[in-house]
């Protein structure tokens, strides 16, 4: 194929004495110098077509690729910055608070690791809006990953070893659980849980409420309670995945009055 454009290539008239060489060859095989003319004419007409229809396609295929990078351009850029090209949804300020908690325990709700009920009461929301006006938005820090990449992010989504000390599950009053479990109940599904794990843990924490030990005049029985579904719920995270893993929704009872007899024996050794 010719450098030359074929879309404004004029066609040569192969009438003339410059042409004669190649008219002779065909004249040659018997046909006239007229019809050698024409057929060179028709030759170069279907070559010269063959040639537009290349440069179209080296041109539409030039125009997708670039097409196609600017589109991972894009991807990328959406990538990196996802708070800016959130959907944005019309609807009027909520008059309720917003249920924010903090960055770190947002990370490990999107994992679907072990979250502390804690973050979730008044007072560990508190404690999130407190540190979410101190950090500073650009501080990055650095975090190794599962897969033993170190990675810098933002130090919001890490836990501040200065932040206000967490309660443990079991030192929770049943108010501060009562605050707590709905509202992980409902980020549970915001960040995309299974429905399958989410209602296991809507039947565990039920059945806890439900159970006779939760209005015994006893506390050490409602601590117990508490102090079961911090160990379960943990050791579960633990075990989710693996042959030796198991669902929530059923209590074992013989584990719960060990946990019982661990707290009678812990009180009266303390006294």
């Amino acid at each position: 194929m010719s450098n030359e454009d074929p879309n404004i290539t004029i066609r040569p008239d192969f009438t003339l004495i410059e042409h004669h060489e190649a008219r002779q060859q065909l004249v040659n095989e018997g046909l006239t110098d007229e019809q050698a003319a024409c057929s060179l004419t028709a030759l170069w007409t279907v070559r010269n077509n063959a040639d537009k229809m290349h440069e179209e396609e080296e041109e539409e295929q030039q125009q997708q690729t670039l097409k196609d990078e600017e589109e991972a351009a894009r991807q990328e850029e959406r990538k990196k910055n996802k708070a800016k090209y959130v959907p944005l949804i019309r609807a009027k300020v909520p008059s309720d608070l917003t249920i924010i908690p903090a960055q770190y325990t947002t990370r490990r709700l999107k994992a679907g690791e072990y979250c502390e009920l804690h973050y979730f009461t008044n007072r560990g929301l508190n404690d999130a809006k407190t540190s979410a006006l101190i950090v500073e938005l650009d501080t990055l820090v650095m975090l190794p990953s599962n897969d033993r990449v170190h990675s810098w992010v933002p130090a919001a989504v890490v836990k501040d070893p200065r932040a206000a000390p967490v309660v443990k599950n079991e030192q929770l009053t049943w108010e501060d659980f009562n605050e707590a479990a709905p509202r992980m109940i409902m980020l549970m599904r915001i960040h995309d849980w299974p429905n399958d794990r989410v209602q296991m843990h809507v039947q565990f924490w039920t059945v806890l409420q439900e159970h006779h030990w939760r209005h015994t005049p006893d506390p050490l029985k409602q601590r117990a309670l508490l102090l079961y579904q911090s160990q379960q719920r943990r050791r579960w995270h633990l075990t989710v995945g693996t042959a030796h893993s198991w669902s929530l929704e059923e209590i074992n009872q013989d584990l719960l009055l060990e946990v019982r007899e661990d707290l009678f024996n812990e009180h009266h050794q303390g006294q």
